[in-house]
């Protein structure tokens, strides 16, 4: 970027001085447990995603939920937590390969480093995934500036 304010696409100004994140990051999800998920930021996807498995919905209090379990290491199929969130919607999402696949949506605070944003998130099996999380474009919009070369520009998770 060049100048003293660039602009994307559509013509939105982009603010100056947003926080850069490089292709991966490590981030959490403090309301579902997660403290550290290695997350692959990708503008290609619209909806973040996060690895779930045994999804079963249920209700409290006349609102939908959602229980499921993650495997947030990769390589690793015995570390499981267990975590549950109100369901925002249900909807069918395309992967990749373009086979459409309806999943359950919910909201969930991100923290990125020290930066928190709430997001979307779709629930889907990622356990063959590179990747146990991906971070779209959506979350990433006006807060974030995706720098492609780099990886973990806000830091590694603690120990």
């Amino acid at each position: 970027m060049s100048g003293a304010s660039a602009t994307n696409r559509d013509e939105t100004p982009v603010p100056p001085g947003l926080p850069r994140v490089g292709w991966r990051e490590w981030i959490s999800f403090p309301a579902l447990g997660i403290d550290a998920i290695k997350a692959k930021v990708d503008t290609g996807a619209r909806t973040s995603a996060l690895h779930a498995f045994k999804v079963s919905p249920f209700e409290r209090d006349g609102r939908l939920y959602v229980a499921f379990s993650i495997h947030p290491n990769q390589r690793d199929q015995d570390t499981v937590l267990e975590c549950e969130a109100p369901v925002v919607d249900r909807r069918s999402v395309r992967d990749s390969g373009g086979h459409a696949e309806m999943r359950y949506v919910i909201e969930a605070e991100i923290h990125i480093g020290p930066h928190q944003l709430t997001a979307e998130v779709t629930l889907t099996d990622r356990d063959s995934m590179r990747f146990r999380c991906l971070l779209g474009r959506t979350a990433l919009k006006r807060n974030f500036v995706v720098d492609s070369g780099r990886s973990y520009l806000v830091g590694k998770p603690p120990r």
